[in-house]
């Protein structure tokens, strides 16, 4: 508290009702993003069933991929758009963009309609992966930042549970495989509420700050704080401002490249395992064999047995953030995303060698439980915290961008090529190469992690 003029400075203030408000609204870009991979998860299976039976695995990759593939696009479309024009304006257009694209897909339910809407709706969510980690950054007190931004980060555990625990109970109150696509409704409602939630909203007081509108970054941050609280942060020079904001991707990448590469390389091995395997989990866990098939067991029932131990191990994955949260300070970022590489390659390890023994289901289910609580404790926080920890505020959109659409460029290939791999080799491909991935991410993350730690990576060191 600034003891002359009895107010708060945005920087180092205690946390009141606007910090989490602004919280729960950047988050629920999260949370949307893995409900509808979780949904689409479900979708493919009962497209299968009815719709199209001849649906080859290539076919499956496709669909699996379109909003991932959305995502890597608008992340980096987006993210440059945001940094130069604000915020705001993307916050309310990605959830109106993802309403229309999942009406579309309920009204004119077609395989070509369905790889278009997840494309829109991917798109949108890029633009929200893009900024929401730098408007939560950008709000909170310096102490409180990193916290805040892993817990925004949990919204997407809360994502994977509503979306597999809604299908679940639609799937088991009866629902005909050929209606699937009432199941795009979740993805509907969830976008309806993040449009309602910033229709009274602010644009970011630092991103306004940096653009030399002193009074309304003070308009912005009493609107979203109070009276009784001003934006301290020094905004740059506007010669440099202008500079930055004219930096095309590839020079963008040229003057960052330790950075890219930290953000950008662990997030794409991170979205193998959160996409790869998380959209398909429903196909997977009937591969290992965990839904107990019988011969005669209506197909229905199969998926929605899967669903059902899907959901279970949805449930871990919050754990996982709240783990990491608790332990971020400690071992520091690198180190965490590091380990959680590691501890999740061991985790599929295991649960190759109970698959291929034999094992007990609960074995099996219990190796498939500690790789995601060690890939959410790890990798899946850390790669959303990072970008806003060692970027500058005047490109934390864009490098957050590049970040975000190399990693959906990683989720993108594990989606395609996972119902391939699954198709030529079974689970012990899908587990093996999985486990590479794993490795490589935790290689990368303790290698270049050191050097740009040691070049000073942080939010006002520039790498060359």
């Amino acid at each position: 508290m600034d003891n002359n003029s009895k107010t708060y400075l945005m920087s180092d203030m205690p946390l009141r009702a606007g910090h989490f408000r602004v919280l729960l609204t950047a988050s629920l870009g999260q949370l949307i993003g893995t409900a509808l991979a979780t949904t689409v998860g479900v979708v493919i299976p009962l497209m299968q069933i009815v719709a199209h039976p001849e649906l080859s695995a290539a076919m499956q990759g496709i669909i699996g991929a379109a909003d991932l593939v959305g995502i890597a696009v608008g992340s980096a479309v987006l993210g440059p758009v945001a940094d130069r024009y604000g915020y705001l304006a993307v916050f309310r257009a990605c959830p109106a963009a993802m309403i229309a694209a999942a009406l579309a897909a309920i009204f004119f339910p077609s395989l070509p309609v369905l790889i278009i809407s997840l494309f829109v709706m991917g798109f949108a969510i890029g633009g929200e992966y893009s900024l929401d980690s730098g408007y939560v950054s950008e709000i909170m007190p310096v102490r409180w930042r990193s916290t805040m931004v892993g817990v925004a980060k949990a919204g997407s555990a809360i994502g994977n549970i509503i979306a597999a625990g809604l299908c679940f109970l639609v799937l088991r109150g009866g629902l005909e495989a050929g209606r699937w696509p009432e199941l795009m409704w979740i993805v509907a409602g969830i976008a309806a509420v993040m449009l309602l939630s910033r229709i009274d909203f602010a644009q970011s007081p630092l991103w306004l700050l940096e653009r030399g509108r002193t009074a309304m970054a003070e308009k912005a941050a009493e609107k979203l704080l109070g009276p009784d609280v001003r934006v301290t942060e020094a905004a740059v020079p506007a010669a440099d401002r202008q500079q930055q904001a004219a930096m095309g991707t590839w020079q963008f990448v040229r003057s960052y490249f330790g950075r890219v590469v930290l953000s950008g390389i662990p997030w794409a091995c991170e979205g193998l395992g959160v996409y790869g395997i998380g959209v398909f989990l429903p196909v997977l866990v009937a591969a290992l064999g965990l839904e107990h098939f019988t011969p005669g067991m209506a197909p229905l029932l199969h998926v929605t047995k899967s669903v059902e131990i899907t959901l279970w191990i949805s449930c871990i994955i919050l754990p996982g953030f709240i783990l990491g949260l608790l332990l971020l300070r400690r071992a520091g970022k690198v180190g965490l995303q590091a380990w959680g590489f590691f501890l999740s390659c061991l985790s599929l390890l295991v649960l190759l060698v109970s698959f291929e023994l034999r094992w007990s289901a609960w074995i099996t289910i219990g190796a498939f439980m500690a790789f995601e609580l060690f890939l959410n404790m790890g990798p899946h926080l850390v790669t959303y915290v990072l970008p806003a920890a060692i970027y500058p505020v005047e490109v934390r959109a864009q490098g957050a961008g590049i970040a975000a659409c190399i990693g959906k460029v990683g989720a993108v290939l594990g989606v395609f090529f996972m119902p391939m791999l699954l198709h030529a080799g079974g689970m012990r491909l899908v587990l093996t190469v999985s486990a590479a991935v794993m490795l490589a991410g935790g290689l990368v993350t303790a290698i270049v992690g050191r050097r740009v730690e040691r070049a000073g990576g942080n939010n006002t060191a520039v790498e060359k």
